[in-house]
């Protein structure tokens, strides 16, 4: 914890990647609240639709004369809670498969490597498309077909430092004194490959916006809430690049650019502190 809390103080990406992913989770929670409208109130007068930024709508409207700015602020919780959560199910099944295909070796390491070697593969929107095809446009399924695809890469992680720390003294100790592998991987193994996987998550947290964003451009997002990539998909059927309508795809497309490069900040940030070799001022033969 130590170097985390030193790497994020003399890093300056660092600290704009906590105020920008800070700003954005602030957003998410009291968003709703402070929207100036409700983002699916349609206009009452036709000058109202597809307005320009002015001080009645400050990001404009869109082609139904809705406030801009309220959906991008709505969408604000609904593309974090897709992130947060596909990232979370992708680390939870990459560290259960790397930490078990680490520690017992043999049979089992061989098996689950070649199916992660399988995903890996396969081109993963792809994967997703197939998977939200089959199982409908929902947010649930949204956030499980991102995280089904996205959690190759926290397997090899988990894997690589299991199996240098299951060699370690005190593993080797706990398992002359009788301990069982579940009970060593639990105590032992996970508490130290933790870090790694926090700095994973922060990491496919971006890709998981990313991948939501580009299946909601598809045609595949889920049609009754309001993200970020949703909002993009509405402003390119409406026409709104080819009739210069900017402020109906360009704010949504900063929101997701700022959120991606925070989160990228932080992840960076925490592969410094964690792994010797990108420490400032050290280095390592």
């Amino acid at each position: 914890m130590a170097e985390i809390r030193e790497a994020f103080r003399t890093s300056p990406f660092g600290k704009a990647g906590l105020v920008i992913v800070g700003i954005f989770l602030l957003l998410a929670v009291v968003g709703p609240y402070i929207a100036p409208y409700n983002p699916w109130q349609t206009a009452d007068e036709i000058e109202d639709i597809l307005a320009p930024p002015s001080w009645k709508h400050l990001l404009g409207t869109d082609e139904l004369g809705r406030d801009i700015l309220s959906q991008v602020i709505h969408g604000t919780r609904i593309t974090l809670i897709i992130g947060l959560s596909a990232a979370a199910i992708a680390v939870v099944v990459g560290t259960v498969v790397g930490v078990t295909a680490g520690y017992f070796g043999g049979a089992p390491d061989a098996v689950l490597m070649r199916v992660t070697d399988s995903f890996l593969s396969m081109p993963f929107i792809v994967l997703a498309i197939v998977i939200v095809s089959l199982m409908g446009r929902s947010l649930g399924n949204i956030i499980l077909a991102i995280g089904l695809v996205q959690w190759t890469q926290a397997a090899r992680i988990t894997r690589s430092q299991t199996l240098s720390i299951k060699e370690r003294v005190f593993v080797l100790r706990a398992r002359a004194l009788g301990a069982g592998p579940f009970y060593i991987m639990r105590r032992h193994i996970l508490p130290n490959v933790l870090p790694l996987v926090f700095a994973n998550m922060t990491l496919v947290t971006s890709l998981a916006i990313l991948s939501e964003a580009f299946l909601s451009f598809l045609g595949l997002g889920d049609p009754t809430k309001f993200s970020w990539g949703i909002i993009i998909r509405y402003a390119f059927e409406t026409g709104a690049v080819s009739i210069g309508a900017w402020w109906y795809f360009l704010p949504a497309g900063i929101c997701i650019m700022l959120v991606v490069l925070g989160f990228s900040f932080i992840s960076n940030t925490l592969d410094e502190a964690l792994n010797p070799k990108l420490r400032r001022g050290q280095v390592v033969v």
